[in-house]
C-alpha cells in the first residue's frame, strides 16, 4: 500500500498527463540504457518499404583502480562494442510499426547483452513492448557525463523488471513516458523543454514503484521513489541539478533515502569537459560520489576519453548489507562511434 506521502506525489502526475493536448511522438525508439552512447547520427537506408537506422560504437578502455590497493592491481584493458538497429515502416492507415534492437559485447565480463522491443507509433504517441525498463529513466535523467565520467547513485536504487509495456507521447514541448512490468511495478515520467531567448531550459520529473535487492542478496525491498531534474543551457555550457526521495520496505525495515546531484559540462573547440557530484543519506547514513570527464574529438566519430570516478556507500541495517560500495578509479579509452 502507498503511504499518504506517496499518493500525494503520484496523483498530480497522473492527472496532469490526461490534461495535455496531443502532438506526434518522437521519431526513434532507442534501447541503449548504457553509459556509452554514440554522439553521431545513425546510418539510414531502405529495404523495400522499411527504413533502417544503424548506429554503433567501439570502445577500448584502460581502467586503473585508484584505491589503497593500487600497487597490487594491474591496469584492466578490454573491448566494448555496441550495436543499435531500428527498423520501421508505415502502414496504409499512417501508423508506423517497427522493432528496435540494442546489443553490447563486453570483453572484460566476457558477456553479450541485448535489448529488443516492438512498437506502434500513431499521432497519439507510441505503444512499445519488450525490454523497456530504462525508457523513463533515459527520458528524465540528468545529462550523462563526458568521456568516461559516471556518477554513481544518481538514480533510485529500485528497478523494474526488464520486460514490460510502455507508452511515450509528445504534447507540445512536453514528453510523457510510462512503463508497467509483469509484476505491477511501474515508472511514470514527464519532461518539459523549450528555449527562451538565447537560453534553453529543461525540467523533468519521475515517479516509480520498483524492487531492490540488497548488496548481500539477503533482502528484497519494495521501493517507492520520486525525483526531479532541472537543466539550463547557455552557449556551449550546461548546468543541471537533480533531487530525489526513495522509500525502501522489507519486513520490519522501513528506510527513507534522499539525495541531491549536480553537475556542469562545457565544450571548448574539440575538447569537452564535465564535473559532477552527489550526496545523499539512507536512514541517516551518508552516500557520496563524484566524477570528472574529458573527451577530445580527433575526427568524425573518433575520440579519446578520460574519466575519474569515486563512490562510497557502506550501509548495513539489522545485519543486512543494503549498499556496499567504496571505489575510486580512472578510465581512459579510444572510442569510435557511427
Amino acid at each position: 500500500m502507498l503511504s499518504g506521502y506517496s499518493r500525494a506525489i503520484y496523483l498530480p502526475v497522473a492527472v496532469g498527463v490526461t490534461m495535455l493536448a496531443v502532438e506526434p511522438a518522437s521519431a526513434q525508439v532507442t534501447l541503449n540504457y548504457d553509459n556509452l552512447s554514440s554522439f553521431e547520427e545513425p546510418l539510414a537506408f531502405e529495404i523495400g518499404e522499411a527504413t533502417v537506422l544503424v548506429g554503433g560504437l567501439v570502445d577500448v578502455p584502460v581502467r586503473l583502480d585508484l584505491d589503497d590497493r593500487i600497487f597490487h592491481n594491474d591496469a584492466d584493458v578490454s573491448l566494448i562494442a555496441n550495436l543499435d538497429i531500428n527498423i520501421e515502416m508505415q502502414l496504409a492507415n499512417r501508423w508506423n510499426v517497427g522493432v528496435s534492437y540494442f546489443g553490447q559485447y563486453d570483453e572484460n565480463r566476457d558477456d553479450y547483452e541485448d535489448n529488443v522491443a516492438g512498437f506502434i507509433r500513431t499521432s497519439w504517441g507510441s505503444l512499445i513492448g519488450g525490454n523497456v525498463d530504462g525508457l523513463v529513466r533515459e527520458a528524465t535523467r540528468r545529462r550523462r557525463g563526458t568521456g568516461n565520467a559516471f556518477l554513481a547513485f544518481d538514480d533510485f536504487y529500485g528497478r523494474i523488471n526488464q520486460w514490460g509495456g510502455a507508452y511515450s507521447g509528445r504534447f507540445g514541448p512536453t514528453t510523457v513516458t510510462g512503463i508497467v512490468d509483469g509484476d505491477g511495478h511501474f515508472e511514470l515520467g514527464t519532461q518539459f523543454q523549450r528555449p527562451i531567448g538565447r537560453k534553453d531550459y529543461r525540467v523533468a520529473a519521475r515517479v516509480a514503484r520498483a524492487r531492490y535487492r540488497s548488496a548481500d542478496g539477503l533482502a528484497d525491498f519494495t521501493t517507492y521513489g520520486a525525483g526531479a531534474v532541472g537543466e539550463f543551457v547557455y552557449g556551449s555550457s550546461l548546468f543541471d541539478l537533480g533531487v530525489g526521495y526513495e522509500n525502501l520496505q522489507a519486513g520490519a525495515l522501513d528506510l527513507d533515502r534522499w539525495y541531491v546531484s549536480g553537475g556542469a559540462q562545457t565544450k571548448i573547440g574539440v575538447l569537452s569537459l564535465s564535473a559532477a557530484g552527489h550526496y545523499g543519506q539512507l536512514d541517516g547514513t551518508p552516500e557520496s560520489s563524484a566524477s570528472l570527464g574529458l573527451r577530445y574529438d580527433i575526427a568524425r566519430g573518433l575520440s579519446t576519453n578520460l574519466g575519474i570516478n569515486a563512490r562510497k556507500a557502506e550501509i548495513t541495517r539489522d545485519g543486512i548489507a543494503i549498499v556496499d560500495e567504496d571505489e575510486t578509479s580512472a578510465t581512459a579509452s579510444v572510442r569510435y562511434s557511427f
